[in-house]
């Protein structure tokens, strides 16, 4: 019994010993294929430095021809040259953008301009109307020109408010033209005229210029009614559109309507208004005024004052104050010292320059109202009798329609022809 047992313990243990060494061979089976994957990665890895080797062969090559180097360097430059080619191939493109462009503006500026002169054609209507057209049917009617002819045009220029004085020199240079048979016919007395209306109205007188003192100084006078508030107003609106900074002297303190007008017109412009109580001394206001302007930097000093009738002689006195006032207030003021005139009071407007050149020096011509008149001929009375330059002209409501007078455009527009009116 006990040999039967030992011999199935020894064949158990022999069976366990065969049992572990079984299980132990196969982790070795199982670990063998990882090995034999390897060689394949290490397989894939190979084919890589083949193609990365093949640049580097070249390289080699490179050092026997050193000449070829250089060449790879000269297939690049031209193709660098060829993109600065290419550039003036563009530049006449942009020119064209920018003459473009320039021609637009011209034509901007051209349309511009024509609606600017048709306004002023509009604005003249009537004083072409009452001047302008009857002389042109007095040429029109006769095709040589007589002396019956040159009696006609005189009536015609004195009842257009011209002037005795002015009339009789147009005429004077009309009848010299005759009598050396330098008129031909109508069309070389129309030409004439024109020419000598120009002359009269070109005042050799320095233009306005606002930078040539700070601040400048604008003293604006006239008598009751004809519009210097209301110059005033659209004077520093357009002033400060071209970038100046402007004070308004509120200086008709009799009128409590002025003042209130004048702040009206400051506060849509944009421009301080220097006033004080009603009936206070106009110069002091003025005097403030200008003060005020050089403390705070600003360009412009337009200065409002009472419409003072010419007649009255204490305030004519008055006025001559105002202006040594300013001078005292700043030196060399007032620069500018304008006249405004209603074109429709013809004649009386001649009176009035005359008294106001007695107590300050007048610079320059304000005529409004001309779009409402037929007597806008006094302009070129005006002009002939007191050698005054006409510095700006109103034709219309709008704060446009004070425009800087050009002579060229004035005469072209006043001796329109029915014919050539748009």
């Amino acid at each position: 019994m006990d040999t039967t047992l030992w011999i199935v313990v020894i064949a158990i243990a022999v069976a366990l010993v065969l049992f572990l060494l079984f299980r132990k061979k196969k982790p070795e089976l199982k670990e063998a294929p990882p090995e034999k994957l390897e060689p394949p990665k290490e397989e894939e890895v190979p084919p890589a430095p083949p193609v990365e080797k093949a640049p580097e062969e070249p390289a080699p090559s490179e050092e026997p021809p050193e000449p070829e180097p250089p060449e790879a360097p000269e297939e690049v430059a031209p193709a660098v040259e060829e993109e600065p080619a290419a550039v003036p191939e563009e530049a006449p493109g942009v020119t064209l953008d920018e003459q473009a462009e320039a021609e637009a503006a011209a034509r901007l500026e051209a349309a511009r301009r024509e609606r600017k002169l048709k306004k002023l054609r509009q604005g003249l209507a009537p004083t072409r109307g009452g001047l302008i057209k009857k002389i042109g049917a007095l040429f029109k009617a006769k095709k040589e020109i007589e002396p019956e002819l040159l009696e006609e045009l005189e009536e015609a220029l004195i009842t257009s408010d011209v002037g005795m004085a002015t009339t009789q020199m147009l005429v004077e240079v009309l009848q010299s033209a005759l009598d050396k048979n330098e008129l031909s016919d109508a069309q070389a007395a129309w030409d004439l005229l024109k020419e000598e209306v120009r002359q009269v109205l070109q005042v050799d007188a320095p233009a306005i210029d606002l930078r040539s003192a700070k601040p400048y100084v604008i003293l604006v006078v006239g008598v009751n009614g004809v519009g210097k508030t209301t110059t005033i107003g659209k004077l520093a609106t357009q002033y400060i559109a071209d970038g100046h900074k402007v004070v308004l002297a509120a200086g008709d303190t009799f009128r409590a309507a002025a003042v209130n007008q004048l702040e009206i017109w400051g506060k849509r412009a944009g421009a301080e208004v220097i006033k004080s109580k009603e009936g206070a001394d106009p110069s002091s206001v003025v005097f403030d005024a200008v003060k005020q302007a050089k403390e705070n930097g600003a360009d412009i000093v337009i200065a409002d004052t009472a419409g003072r009738l010419h007649t009255k002689v204490p305030l004519m006195e008055e006025l001559k104050k105002i202006g040594r006032v300013a001078g005292k207030a700043h030196e060399g003021a007032p620069h500018e010292v304008l006249i405004v005139l209603d074109a429709t009071t013809g004649q009386n407007a001649i009176a009035q320059v005359t008294m106001f050149k007695e107590a300050l020096d007048l610079t320059g011509i304000v005529v409004t109202k001309l779009d409402g008149t037929a007597k806008g001929g006094v302009i070129i009375g005006i002009c002939h009798e007191h050698k005054l330059p006409i510095r700006f002209i109103g034709i219309g409501e709008a704060k446009e329609d004070l425009r800087e007078f050009e002579l060229e455009d004035f005469v072209d527009a006043l001796f329109l022809k029915e014919d050539d009116d748009n």
